[in-house]
């Protein structure tokens, strides 16, 4: 049964008296889980990459039970290359079923196993930071910048301290861009101070970067540094700015992006629109759609690009629209 086709296998699945016997509901879970078992089984036979693989399984919404099989497969699995796929795919699956399996592989011997692992520890936000900390120093730059992603998303201040030195000391340039971005992210305001310095440092990217994670801390010169950003004349120089404000709260964010929807650059003003909307002005996604109704070709592209970032609904729209007037 282990090396029969994917389909033959789904097939196999679908038309067995369990299935056939089974009230509708359980039917289409057991029908999804073969599916499953499916699409798992061709993974591990090298037949499916693994952006197909982590889509497929992801658009079923059987998640734990893939990672299951998964795990359950992994003693097999010795071919570095393979295993390499199998743990991408793991981590794409973002269920917790897989975090003691990802914790394990994060002290794998090869580097892209472990940096597969750890990126799925990010996207769990494992709050493992005694596994994390040390894979700071790890010998892989990937290792290193997946490891930065990691810690910052655990909004664990115990972290930021660790992360602001191993910044003051990493030699790339990407990876300290990430360090200092984490340390925001990470919420220890202890380290305002210390990551203030890098707003001077010879690096464009470094400086964003410091700003960044200042504005995350919601201290006053990372703000100080996007209002500089906005004030320019550079289109692009001003959705940088606009970026520095992303995720944060609409009470930080009110004052200096509200103005923006008035801009000529539309662009600017769809973003800044949306940025508020998920800093938690829920008129934002009326002021988007009404946008979208009345603007004409490359216009309404925006305002959609920026829809579609919010996930609208079909319904949504045609009740807010309604609720304009607009439609019937």
């Amino acid at each position: 049964m282990r090396n029969l086709p994917a389909c033959l296998l789904l097939v196999l699945a679908l038309t067995s008296p369990a299935v056939l016997a089974a009230p509708p509901s359980v039917q289409k879970r057991m029908e999804r889980q073969g599916e499953t078992r499916g699409l798992v089984q061709a993974l591990l036979n090298g037949n499916l990459p693994v952006p197909t693989a982590t889509s497929r399984l992801r658009i079923l919404r059987e998640e734990a039970y893939a990672a299951g099989l998964i795990i359950e497969a992994l003693p097999a699995v010795l071919e570095p290359r393979r295993l390499r796929d199998v743990t991408a795919v793991l981590a794409g699956l973002e269920t917790r079923v897989a975090e003691p399996t990802l914790l394990r592989l994060s002290g794998h011997e090869d580097g892209a196993v472990r940096m597969y692992a750890v990126q799925g520890l990010g996207r769990l936000r494992s709050q493992r930071v005694d596994v994390l900390l040390p894979l700071l120093e790890d010998k892989s730059l990937g290792v290193r910048r997946e490891v930065a992603r990691a810690l910052g998303a655990t909004h664990n201040p115990k972290v930021g301290k660790a992360l602001l030195s191993t910044a003051s000391t990493e030699s790339d340039p990407q990876t300290r861009v990430l360090l200092l971005e984490a340390v925001g992210a990470s919420g220890d305001k202890k380290q305002a101070p210390a990551l203030k310095a890098f707003l001077d440092d010879s690096s464009e990217s470094t400086r964003f970067a410091a700003a960044r994670g200042l504005c995350l801390l919601g201290a006053p010169e990372g703000f100080a540094f996007a209002r500089k950003l906005l004030a320019s004349e550079d289109k692009l120089v001003r959705r940088q700015g606009l970026a520095l404000y992303e995720g944060l709260p609409v009470k930080q964010t009110g004052t200096a992006l509200r103005p923006l929807l008035e801009d000529k650059d539309r662009t600017l003003a769809a973003g800044a629109a949306r940025v508020l909307h998920q800093g938690g002005d829920k008129t934002m996604k009326s002021w988007l759609v009404l946008a979208s109704w009345n603007a004409q070709g490359e216009e309404k592209l925006t305002y959609e690009k920026e829809l579609e970032t919010l996930q609208l609904a079909d319904d949504e729209r045609k009740a807010i629209l309604r609720k304009a007037g607009l439609v019937k």
